[in-house]
């Protein structure tokens, strides 16, 4: 499967962006995975700027309470009406590959269920840590490559493309959460 299609793949799933509920729902345990502190249904983030690489249309940038930046990086367009949302809530969007991350200065860096569906996860890895002080990730591991999904990802090339040893969570049905991830929190190169 070509790149093209699996971008169809992945636009297809978000579909119109009005049903996002699945996803959403899964982001509270990716932030807890990746240390986040969280209050009811938002995620505090006094003061930060933070820059989330592959956050689709539904970031969990947008559950952030007291966020003082915030810029989404992904590769798909999405309908006009998200990324009004998104300003409303001061996160800029940037329709650019994670490939492409080009940014500095970033007081964190996040990515959760995002590099199986790139095409050179290790590049995206290096451009995070150098984009801000603190890299945390979330991702799925041990999923061979299917449709929309290119990349296998496994516990040992994310440790050795972070460079720290993350851990691992088998779940199973959990806040619609199922399979193995892999999360970390890095203190960034850049």
């Amino acid at each position: 499967m070509g790149e093209e299609q699996d971008f169809d793949f992945e636009a297809s799933y978000w579909g119109d962006c009005t049903n996002t509920f699945d996803e959403e729902r899964k982001q509270f345990v990716y932030a807890e995975c990746m240390g986040l502190p969280i209050q009811g249904f938002r995620i505090m983030t006094p003061g930060l700027r933070v820059l989330d690489v592959g956050g689709g249309p539904v970031s969990m940038l947008l559950k952030a309470h007291g966020l003082k930046q915030g810029l989404v990086w992904d590769p798909l367009r999405y309908p006009a009406w998200t990324v009004d949302r998104y300003r409303i809530k001061n996160i800029g969007v940037r329709c650019a590959y994670g490939e492409d991350v080009n940014e500095q200065g970033w007081d964190e860096v996040w990515m959760y269920n995002c590099l199986q569906h790139t095409h050179d996860p290790r590049r995206i890895i290096e451009n995070c840590l150098r984009a801000g002080r603190v890299f945390r990730i979330f991702e799925w591991i041990d999923i061979p490559p299917h449709e929309g999904h290119p990349q296998m990802l496994t516990k040992e090339l994310l440790d050795a493309w972070t460079e720290v040893d993350g851990q691992t969570r088998q779940f199973h049905h959990h806040h619609g959460c199922h399979g193995r991830a892999y999360f970390a929190v890095v203190s960034a190169r850049g």
